[in-house]
C-alpha cells in the first residue's frame, strides 16, 4: 500500500519562520513536524512506500528524512514540475502502477487519528473513497461536510451561511482513495482540485463515498498561533507525543543541556541538547529552548519558542514569542508577542513592551 503526504506548500502563514525552513521540517520541540505523520503511517505495516509530494525547498526535506530507513519506512520524493493543485498533486505522486488503495495526508495536520480503523472502514464499506472528518466548535469558519446516518457523504458546504449549518464536521485532510477512481477522474499533469473536482464528482455519480468521523486530536499547525498551540497541547498531554509522552506537565531537559545552579526551570517546558541556562536565568512555563541556545544570567524566557543556536543576553525578557534559528537578543531587551525570522538581531535595551524594573 502507498501513502502520499502533500507537503509542497510554502508555509506562507508561518513566515518569516518558513523562509529558510520548509513547513514539513519546522521543529516541534526537537522533531521535524512531518515526523509525527510518519509515525502514524508506521502504525500500518502494509504501507510499504511513502511518497512525499514536494515543491518548496525539496532538498532540505530530503536531507532530513533520507530514504526513510532510519524510521523503518521506504520514502520516495516527487517534485511537481508546476503547481498541480491537491488532486493533480496526488495523481502525479501516485504514478501509473497502482493496485492497493492509496492513503493521503495533508501536510499541515497534527492528528491522533486511528489510521488502521480508517482503512478498515474503507474496505468494509467497499468505498471508492473515504474521508476523515473532524468536529469543530465553530463550524461557520470552515467548509463543512454533510453525511447521512450511515456515514455516506451528501454534500460539501463551503463557507456556509447560518441557515445552512446542519452539522459540525469538516474535512480533516486525510483520505483513502481507490486507484481506479483516481485515474479515471483526475486528469494527468494538470492543475486539479480534489476538494472542488474529484469529491463533488463522486457525489454526483452516487459513488460509494464514506466518512470516518474522528473525535480525537486534530490541529492545522499552519499559523503562528496554532504552531504555538501544538507545543502547548503536547506539553499538557492533550496530544500524547514525544518528547512529553508520559511526562505531561513536566520540564524536559536534554541530558547534554547545561543548567547552572541558581537557574529556575518551571514546567512544562523543554530545553534542547547542548543548550546552556546560566545562573539566575528563568525558563518559565510553555517555553521551548532549542538545541545550542544560550540563556545568559538573569534572563527570563516565558511562553516563548526559540529555535536552535539562539543567544539571549543578560537580563533580557522574552515572552509569548517565536524566534527562528541563530537569533541574537541583547542585554535588557523586553520583547513580547513578536515573530522573528532566522538570524534576527535585537540590540541592547530594545523593547516592544514595557518591563518592570527588578
Amino acid at each position: 500500500m502507498k501513502a502520499i503526504l502533500l507537503a509542497g506548500g510554502k508555509g506562507t502563514r508561518l513566515r518569516p519562520l518558513t523562509l529558510n525552513t520548509p513547513k514539513p521540517i519546522v521543529p516541534i520541540f526537537d522533531r521535524p513536524f512531518l515526523r509525527y505523520q510518519l509515525d502514524l503511517l508506521r502504525q500500518v505495516p502494509e504501507i510499504d512506500e511513502v511518497v512525499l509530494s514536494l515543491n518548496y525547498q525539496p532538498r532540505r526535506i530530503e536531507e532530513v528524512f533520507g530514504d526513510g530507513s532510519d524510521l523503518g519506512l521506504h520514502i520516495r520524493y516527487v517534485v511537481e514540475p508546476s503547481p498541480l493543485g491537491t488532486g493533480g498533486g496526488i495523481r502525479f505522486a501516485a504514478g501509473d502502477r497502482l493496485g492497493e488503495p492509496i492513503v493521503v495526508f495533508n501536510g499541515d495536520v497534527l492528528t491522533s487519528v486511528d489510521l488502521p480503523a480508517v482503512i478498515r472502514l474503507h474496505r468494509e464499506r467497499q468505498a471508492k473513497a473515504t474521508i476523515v472528518l473532524t468536529p469543530v466548535e465553530n463550524p461557520a469558519a470552515y467548509g463543512l461536510v454533510e453525511t447521512d446516518a450511515d456515514g455516506n457523504i451528501l454534500a460539501f458546504l463551503e463557507k456556509p451561511s447560518p441557515d445552512q449549518i446542519r452539522c459540525n464536521t469538516i474535512n480533516a485532510g486525510i483520505y483513502v482513495l481507490e486507484p481506479d477512481t483516481l485515474i479515471d477522474r483526475v486528469p494527468k499533469d494538470m492543475a486539479y482540485s480534489i476538494e472542488r473536482g474529484y469529491f463533488p464528482s463522486l457525489i454526483e455519480d452516487r459513488a460509494r463515498f464514506v466518512a470516518h468521523v474522528d473525535r480525537g486530536y486534530w490541529l492545522d499547525i499552519g499559523t503562528p498561533e496554532k504552531y504555538r498551540q501544538a507545543h502547548r497541547d503536547i506539553m499538557d498531554g492533550r496530544f500524547p507525543a514525544p518528547p512529553f509522552l508520559g511526562y505531561a506537565g513536566q520540564a524536559i531537559v536534554a541530558p547534554s543541556a547545561r543548567v547552572e545552579e541558581g537557574a529556575v526551570i518551571e514546567g512544562p517546558c523543554f530545553i534542547g541538547s547542548d543548550a546552556t541556562i546560566k545562573r539566575g536565568a528563568r525558563v518559565g512555563p510553555y517555553s521551548v529552548i532549542g538545541s545550542h541556545c544560550h540563556i545568559a544570567e538573569d534572563a527570563v524566557i516565558e511562553d516563548a519558542i526559540l529555535w536552535p543556536n539562539t543567544w539571549v543576553d543578560n537580563e533580557a525578557r522574552l515572552t509569548r514569542m517565536l524566534a527562528g534559528r541563530s537569533c541574537n537578543f541583547g542585554r535588557n531587551v523586553a520583547i513580547g508577542g513578536a515573530i522573528l525570522g532566522d538570524k534576527s538581531v535585537v540590540t541592547d535595551y530594545s523593547q516592544t513592551e514595557s518591563r518592570e524594573d527588578p
